[in-house]
């Protein structure tokens, strides 16, 4: 199984361009293509000590269950099939509802952190970080909030600059170094090159079948 993990900045927009990966392939290869979030692995509730200003931290590297992602990854790699949590944005918590992923012939898993840990790094086939410009994340972070999630104005630039820009800027935009390709925000061209790589890796694990 073929694993592409996809990071970036909040608002840089990964899950848009892990979609687009997906619709520029065939129809049969695409069925067999998952994405999973890694907003889906935060922790039940944040850790008390991260908060800030009485808040939770949702974008330190410690807000996450890494123990149950690497868990669901490893089992992803063997072709086992994974019951993957829902998170619940406007309540700012994961759920007890959980979502069936796999097996497939391909992963694109995307989030902040994706690339933040060794050893999940080292279970990716192909490893992507999509750099973009921070006031294009603010504004595109500002747009989905309000619109999706139900925040208001002022909490939502209160938490930029409480906990995005602060832990983009220290846990993050480091992460960049491990990155096989680092793409902007004309996106097209690199989805294409990984859709094509996603088609010729499926096609020849399914040959030697």
């Amino acid at each position: 199984m073929f694993l592409v993990g996809i990071a970036g900045g909040s608002g840089s927009g990964k899950t848009t361009f892990a979609k687009k990966i997906i619709q520029k392939l065939d129809p049969d290869l695409s069925s067999s293509v998952a994405l999973l979030h890694q907003d889906s692995y935060y922790l039940p509730s944040p850790p008390g000590h991260l908060r800030i200003n009485g808040e939770g931290n949702f974008d330190h590297p410690q807000a996450f269950d890494w123990e149950l992602l690497k868990d669901h990854l490893a089992r992803l790699k063997r072709g086992e099939p994974v019951d993957s949590p829902i998170y619940d944005f406007r309540g700012n918590r994961r759920t007890t509802d959980v979502e069936p992923v796999g097996p497939c012939k391909a992963i694109l898993m995307e989030g902040i952190f994706t690339l933040w840990d060794a050893e999940i790094r080292n279970l990716f086939d192909l490893k992507i970080y999509l750099n973009v410009e921070a006031d294009i994340r603010f504004i595109r972070r500002l747009h989905r909030d309000v619109r999706e999630r139900g925040r208001s104005l002022d909490n939502i630039i209160r938490q930029y600059y409480d906990t995005v820009r602060p832990m983009h800027r220290e846990y993050l935009e480091p992460t960049r170094q491990y990155a096989d390709l680092v793409v902007g925000e004309e996106s097209d061209i690199a989805a294409d090159v990984v859709a094509a790589r996603v088609a010729e890796i499926a096609l020849s694990r399914k040959l030697e079948e």
